[in-house]
């Protein structure tokens, strides 16, 4: 016998302790769901319990081969779901059982079974990313380097091209033409006739001539003496000059290209609506990474060691900076956009980390006011092109980022005067994060909408190009994820604004300013909005349930339905510990750090107990939230140990996501000091409020999890008894620029950043057992980081650590042998210690 139930338990924090204040179902939540849009929320710090289980009478005894088994077992989620344009139906990806490959299903809104899609249609249905013309009676996308439109009076659908070669920037031009771009050149296609055009090329170097230029004497003087050759270079000319004379008056020709300074490539490019202007960004075309950045693979199917090119260290980037053009079609000219007007274009933003270093050498630094590096925002984790088109395509505006961090600058385009108008500077004297800059023009109105920071919070704005920005969305949480309707009525959004590890669905109105929660659903969903835009495909998961799908009207007052059913019934039956989400007490800061608590069922609580505090990976990733994490195996893990007597602490700690500015940049110049003092929080709130021995405390975690294993066993080794650092960041002048240059600047500029930083230089401070897990093929994390710690920590004639290597592993592991391998070690150090 079973039943299924759930529960939000809310618990009020007092003196640390936990007080249970209710027990709301889900149909009577017990957080409200009002907002009041004219005030700023005051945080609410609670525990919160989730239960969302099913429970059996009989226990079941959970085994690391079943945890680390092939996770088809727990069932295969829907994932990358989109609406048919009709609305009557919706598409998902579900990975084929025993398989990497994942297959296209439909499935219609009265119906609670999918149909997968058969391979030959996949053409006629894979407009997820699709583009509408102005009329919205047209749509087209791309399948395979291919162009289809879809007639949405008739339901034609009719492939335009038919070729290998790369096509993106997909849009409909205001006459109706579909235009896209191949490499360095931009076509459109006339949908009724099927004529392409080429409107614009671009090439770097310098444009052709009919002669070469005499350049020395001896040239000039062979010219001057020898007439035939003067003849012959005024053919060429002639024939040159005619050439050129049909190309520009014959209306059939195409257009000749557009020629850009040598040496540079393309960033990118987009094209105004009209069809009149032309953006471009280019830098110098430098290799990504030099020959030494290489990687040994030593199991591969030849038999032979490869060296695998990877990218390049953090210590051997170079400052790039891009140059904007701005290309007038109609008037045939082509003007460089300078950053001149950018404030703080040439402000010497790391004037004190300079000084610092220079003083730490015993020299002294001189200030300057250099023209800074700067281009456009193309971070990782950031998918929207940098420059958007108004639909009329009479502005533009460009999302602009500065090579050391510490700038973006939200601009438009004077179109007459050629020069950039700034419309927000956004400036961190740590950094600008990578996420949370997502912009856009209203449909109707030159009006933009984008996301900022700059309250210490991610939140919406509102912008006419001569007016103040008006915040729509204000409070202790993080929005994102915007979709703008139409018509201009509402901007659809994501935010934790509950409570920081509940994610639901909102929109604004934007001529009142009015907010309504949309969904009430206590976990974490994300959403999709149909083409009607008035019903929203949800994707939902609970700490114990992985994603499903859901559907729900766009109004306030609607239930969303659950659609999809893939959990599979083998996981169902577990009797699964849904760890609390408690708050923390911090010594640094007012916040709480956020965690997930799991506590063991079958414990009186008499005997001190023995714990586990896990690290999640990324840095700036969020595990402590009401939803189904990523770190799925990790919470199997975690509740097999609870059925083992442990408790286990998962923190999002200071760099987490989730809960702002101030809390992401706490590690600034300082990685490992911020994290372990929220550690060593943890630790003393295990002994204070659930019994835990604090000699029997162990840690672990992988990649930025692993690094805070081992800052934690060399910088404070009296705080855990054990550690397991898997894929673990040993040095940090040897990860990306991308990520690490926010965080520590780059080493050549603050080496005081990174040797305070990197685990490498506290190698000696190691007193406990250590187990070091080590993929040899992590692109990720270079095995190197390892191979170099464990030299030194030889050296240091360490003798209690061990390390594991995997040959065949990369960052993320794939075969269940390796991960069953990895948690038997960690497993195994934990028993043995604590």
């Amino acid at each position: 016998m079973q039943k299924s139930f759930k529960l939000l338990i809310i618990s009020t924090v007092t003196s640390g302790l936990l007080a249970c204040s209710g027990i709301q179902t889900s149909e009577s939540p017990a957080i409200s769901n009002q907002v009041n849009t004219n005030s700023v929320a005051t945080p609410v710090y609670q525990t919160i319990k989730q239960a969302d289980v099913s429970v059996n009478t009989s226990e079941h005894a959970l085994t690391l081969e079943q945890i680390m088994a092939d996770p088809d077992w727990i069932g295969r989620p829907p994932q990358a779901p989109y609406w048919a344009m009709d609305g009557k139906s919706f598409f998902y990806s579900q990975k084929r059982q025993g398989s990497f490959v994942n297959d296209l299903f439909q499935q219609t809104l009265n119906s609670d079974s999918a149909k997968q899609v058969a391979i030959e249609n996949y053409h006629q249905v894979a407009y997820k990313n699709k583009v509408f013309n102005q009329q919205r009676n047209m749509s087209a996308w791309i399948f395979k380097q291919n162009i289809f439109l879809k007639n949405l009076q008739t339901g034609d659908i009719k492939q335009l091209t038919r070729d290998s070669q790369s096509v993106s920037h997909l849009q409909f031009l205001k006459d109706g033409r579909l235009s896209y771009r191949t490499y360095n050149a931009i076509y459109a296609i006339n949908t009724a006739s099927g004529m392409t055009e080429q409107l614009v090329k671009w090439q770097f170097g310098d444009a052709p001539k009919a002669n070469e230029e005499s350049k020395d004497y001896i040239a000039q003087q062979q010219l001057n003496l020898i007439s035939v050759l003067r003849e012959r270079r005024q053919r060429n000319q002639d024939r040159f000059d005619q050439n050129a004379e049909v190309d520009q008056k014959n209306p059939t020709t195409a257009p000749q290209p557009i020629y850009l300074p040598a040496k540079h490539k393309t960033v990118d490019a987009s094209l105004s609506p009209n069809g009149r202007y032309l953006i471009l960004a280019i830098e110098k075309d430098t290799p990504s990474r030099d020959d030494s950045d290489i990687m040994p693979n030593y199991v591969v199917d030849n038999g032979r060691i490869e060296a695998e090119k990877v990218r390049r260290r953090v210590a051997d980037a170079k400052p790039e900076s891009q140059t904007l053009w701005l290309i007038d079609l109609q008037q045939n000219s082509q003007h460089e956009l300078s950053y001149k007007t950018l404030p703080g274009y040439n402000e010497d933003v790391l004037a004190k980390v300079k000084t610092e270093n220079a003083q730490a050498k015993g020299k002294t630094y001189q200030s300057n006011r250099l023209p800074r590096d700067i281009g456009l925002l193309v971070d990782w984790g950031w998918s929207q092109s940098a420059i958007s088109w108004q639909a009329d395509g009479e502005h533009v505006a460009i999302m602009l980022e500065a090579w050391d961090n510490k700038d973006r600058w939200l601009t438009t385009v004077d179109l007459d005067k050629h020069t950039l108008v700034t419309q927000e500077r956004l400036h961190d004297d740590a950094w600008v994060n990578y996420n949370f800059n997502s912009f856009g023009w209203l449909n109707n109105t030159a009006k933009l909408y984008y996301l900022s920071e700059k309250s210490g919070y991610s939140h919406l704005y509102l912008k006419s190009l001569d007016g103040q920005a008006q915040q729509l969305t204000r409070g202790q949480f993080e929005v994102d994820d915007l979709t703008l309707t139409a018509d201009d009525q509402y901007i659809y959004y994501q935010a934790n604004e509950k409570h920081p590890g509940i994610y639901e669905i909102y929109r604004v109105d934007l001529s009142s300013g009015d907010i309504d929660a949309l969904t009430d659903l206590n976990g974490v969903t994300d959403y999709v909005l149909n083409d009607a835009q008035n019903t929203l495909l949800l994707t939902h998961s609970k700490l114990t349930s992985p994603p499903e799908l859901y559907i729900k009207p766009a109004g306030a007052s609607e239930v969303a339905k659950q659609v999809t059913y893939t959990t599979s019934d083998e996981f169902k039956k577990i009797n699964w510990v849904a760890p609390e989400i408690v708050p923390v007490k911090s010594s640094h800061t007012e916040q709480p750090i956020f965690s997930r608590l799991y506590m063991p069922q079958n414990d009186s609580g008499n005997v001190k107990r023995r714990a586990v505090i896990f690290n999640h990976g990324a840095g700036y990733l969020q595990n402590s939230h009401l939803g189904w994490s990523g770190y799925f195996r990790e919470f199997m893990f975690h509740n097999l140990l609870t059925q083992k007597g442990y408790v286990v602490l998962d923190m999002d700690y200071r760099a987490s996501a989730g809960y702002g500015r101030d809390w992401r940049t706490a590690i600034y110049r300082h990685m490992g000091k911020p994290e372990i003092e929220d550690l060593v929080d943890g630790v003393d709130w295990l002994v204070d409020n659930v019994n835990v021995d604090r000699e029997r405390i162990g840690t672990y975690g992988g990649s930025y999890g692993g690094f805070m294993t081992f800052m934690a066993l060399f910088t404070h080794p009296d705080l855990f008894q054990a550690g397991a650092a898997l894929r673990p960041v040993s040095d940090w002048a040897h990860y990306n620029h991308g990520y690490t240059s926010n965080i520590l600047n780059t080493p050549d500029v603050d080496p005081i950043a990174y040797e305070r930083s990197s685990p490498i230089y506290f190698a000696e401070g190691l007193t406990k057992p250590l187990l070091i897990n080590a993929p040899m093929v992590d692109s990720n994390v270079f095995f190197v980081d390892t191979v170099r710690l464990v030299q030194r920590l030889i050296e240091l004639e360490k003798e209690d650590f061990e390390t594991a290597i995997y040959p065949v592993e990369s960052h993320g592991f794939i075969e269940p042998s390796s991960w069953l391998d990895e948690y038997r070690r960690i497993f195994k150090l934990f028993e043995e210690n604590l």
